[in-house]
This record gives C-alpha cells, sequence and structure tokens, in this order.
C-alpha cells in the first residue's frame, strides 16, 4: 500500500519495436551478450522513456541503435507480455515502417545494443526468435492479410473472447 492507503499500482514496462517487412523477410536485431534478450533475434527498438510517445521511443531508438530514420506507416499489434527473464510484465506497441533506402545502406549499429541485424524469412525467424516473437509476427502478417491490424493481442496470442 502507498502512504495514504490505496494499493501500490504494478510497474509494467512499455516497449516498442518496428516491423520493416520486405518482400516477406522482416528485420531483426541480435542483442549481444549480456542483455536481456542475448541469443534470441527480436525487433529493432527499446523502452519508453518518461514523458516519450511509443512512436517517438521508436523513431529515437531507431537513430540511437542503427543511425536511422524511420517512417512510420501504421501500428499493427499491441500486446500484453508475461514477466520475462526479470522483466515486469510489458506491452509492447509494434509498429510498421518504412526506412529510407539511403539510410539502409548506411546503417551503423550501436555495438552495445546490437550486435547484426537479419533480414529473416519465416523459418529463421521460428529458428532463432523468442516463441513469443515468432507469435507476434505471425499473428501480425495474418491481421495485416486479414485487414484486421491492428490487433490486440497476449502474449502474443489473440485472446479467448
Amino acid at each position: 500500500m502507498s502512504a495514504a492507503g490505496a494499493p501500490a499500482l504494478p510497474l509494467i514496462q512499455v516497449a516498442c519495436g518496428v516491423l520493416v517487412d520486405a518482400g516477406g523477410r522482416v528485420l531483426m536485431a541480435q542483442r549481444p551478450k549480456g542483455k536481456i534478450a542475448a541469443g534470441y533475434w527480436e525487433f529493432p527498438g527499446g523502452k519508453v522513456e518518461a514523458g516519450e510517445t511509443p512512436e517517438e521511443t521508436l523513431i529515437r531508438e531507431l537513430d540511437e541503435e542503427l543511425g536511422v530514420k524511420a517512417t512510420l506507416t501504421g501500428l499493427r499489434v499491441v500486446s500484453w507480455l508475461p514477466p520475462w527473464r526479470g522483466w515486469d510484465d510489458a506491452v509492447l506497441f509494434l509498429f510498421d515502417a518504412t526506412l529510407d533506402p539511403a539510410d539502409e545502406s548506411r546503417i551503423h549499429l550501436e555495438p552495445r545494443e546490437i550486435q547484426s541485424l537479419h533480414w529473416c524469412d519465416a523459418a529463421t525467424v521460428q529458428e532463432r526468435a523468442a516463441a513469443y516473437t515468432a507469435r507476434l509476427i505471425e499473428q501480425a502478417g495474418a491481421a495485416l492479410t486479414e485487414g484486421t491490424a491492428p490487433v490486440y493481442l497476449e502474449n502474443s496470442e489473440i485472446p479467448d473472447w
């Protein structure tokens, strides 16, 4: 309970990522050793800082981590995620984006944040990403194909309502 007697509010992380799709392949980042998601490939992006919108976060993170300017073209998914590897539960905003082709050829990785980038097909995503990330990409693709994006997910799955 807080000092005023009200229950303490839960701490929920807010993160955002970008789904850059090029001919059925998605851009995935490999985090370096020592990072919470080390060993898994995930979306470029990061955690929202105080006073920042998810859109501002994503634009900042892509500039800091990759040295690119992204143009967000829409919201694809909002997914609640359960606690994982020391993180509290989180809400993830997954945006569609395009990269300026000139920027893409000049990508500069921030080595403390990203070890490498990969354009991945569905099989590579299944092999290299955490299970929830692979499900998230699958659900995001289905929602886009079916014209139902953006879609709300829980742990990267459609809730059983």
